[in-house]
């Protein structure tokens, strides 16, 4: 049985940099990595739609701007939840103070 590798998110990119940038075939990409092909494609993939500026859905960015951006909007959602309890909050409060 094969154990499932774990890649950090900062290799990944560097692999997919060698793939784009420095035109490392997909079988070049796969030995420097010891990663498997469907991987390192997914990898190319996701690097170049985030370099586009259109991340790929429930995926851990790659790019350092994606990652910020990632953070950012989970914060947002996190804010927004935290004003819609006080609002209700103060809802509440307000109606049992008259």
């Amino acid at each position: 049985m094969t154990t499932q590798k774990h890649f950090s998110p900062a290799f990944k990119l560097e692999i997919a940099k060698l793939m784009v940038e420095e035109q490392y075939s997909i079988k070049q990409a796969c030995e420097a990595s010891g990663a498997g092909e469907t991987a390192v494609k997914r990898w190319k993939q996701q690097y170049l739609a985030e370099k586009a500026g259109n991340p790929l859905p429930n995926k851990s960015a790659l790019t350092e701007e994606q990652r910020e951006i990632q953070q950012l909007k989970q914060r947002i959602r996190q804010l927004e939840t935290e004003r819609e309890i006080l609002k209700k909050a103060s809802a509440f409060f307000a109606k049992e103070m008259s």
